[in-house]
C-alpha cells in the first residue's frame, strides 16, 4: 500500500515545503537571467595578511577572510607546505596534512615540556569523561595502546643482531 501525505500529517512540520511560495529555494529555480553568475553581492575587501597562510593551488587568490591565528611552523609546517604544493584531489595533499596534524600534537607536547608544563594528556584527550560514561571502552583503548607500544618496543629491541656469516667452502 502506497503512503500518502495524509499518512504523515501527524509529524510536526511534515510537508512544510509543499507550498512553492513558502519554500526558500523556490526563487532560485526560475532565475530571470539578470545576474550572470547568480549572486549580486560585492566581494569584501581582502583581509590584510600579516603572516603565512597556506591555500589551495586550485584557487588563484586567497579568500577575502582567512584564519591566520596559527601560522605553519616547525616540522608540521614543513609537511603542510609540502602538502599544499599538490591538488586537493591528490593523496599527496591530504595524507601529509593528516600526518602534519599528528606531528603538531607531538610538537605541542614537547613545547609544553620546554616551557616547564607537564601536559595532562588524560584530561586533554577526554579520558576523564570517557571513564565516567564508558569505562569499558576506555579500558579497551588503553589496553590496545599498551599492547601496540609494548609490541613495538619488543620488535625494535629485538632488531638485527649481528649473525655470523656462513661462508661456502666452494
Amino acid at each position: 500500500m502506497k503512503k500518502t501525505a495524509k499518512d504523515f500529517a501527524h509529524i510536526p512540520g511534515w510537508g512544510i515545503d509543499n507550498d512553492p511560495k513558502n519554500e526558500p529555494t523556490y526563487p532560485n529555480r526560475h532565475r530571470t537571467g539578470e545576474e550572470h553568475d547568480g549572486r549580486s553581492w560585492v566581494r569584501p575587501t581582502q583581509q590584510v595578511l600579516d603572516r603565512e597562510v597556506l591555500h589551495s593551488i586550485e584557487r588563484p587568490d586567497y579568500t577575502a577572510v582567512v584564519g591566520n591565528s596559527v601560522p605553519p611552523s616547525g616540522l608540521s609546517g614543513v609537511i603542510r607546505r609540502f602538502a599544499f604544493k599538490y591538488s586537493e584531489n591528490s593523496y599527496l595533499h591530504w595524507l601529509p596534512l593528516l600526518m602534519a596534524d599528528k606531528v603538531n600534537v607531538v610538537e605541542g607536547i614537547l613545547d609544553d615540556f620546554a616551557h616547564g608544563t607537564v601536559p595532562n594528556i588524560f584530561v586533554e584527550k577526554g579520558y576523564k569523561a570517557e571513564w565516567k560514561h564508558s569505562p569499558q571502552t576506555l579500558v579497551l583503548k588503553l589496553a590496545a595502546f599498551t599492547a601496540v607500544t609494548a609490541g613495538t618496543i619488543l620488535w625494535l629491541s629485538s632488531g638485527d643482531k649481528k649473525k655470523p656469516v656462513r661462508r661456502s667452502r666452494y
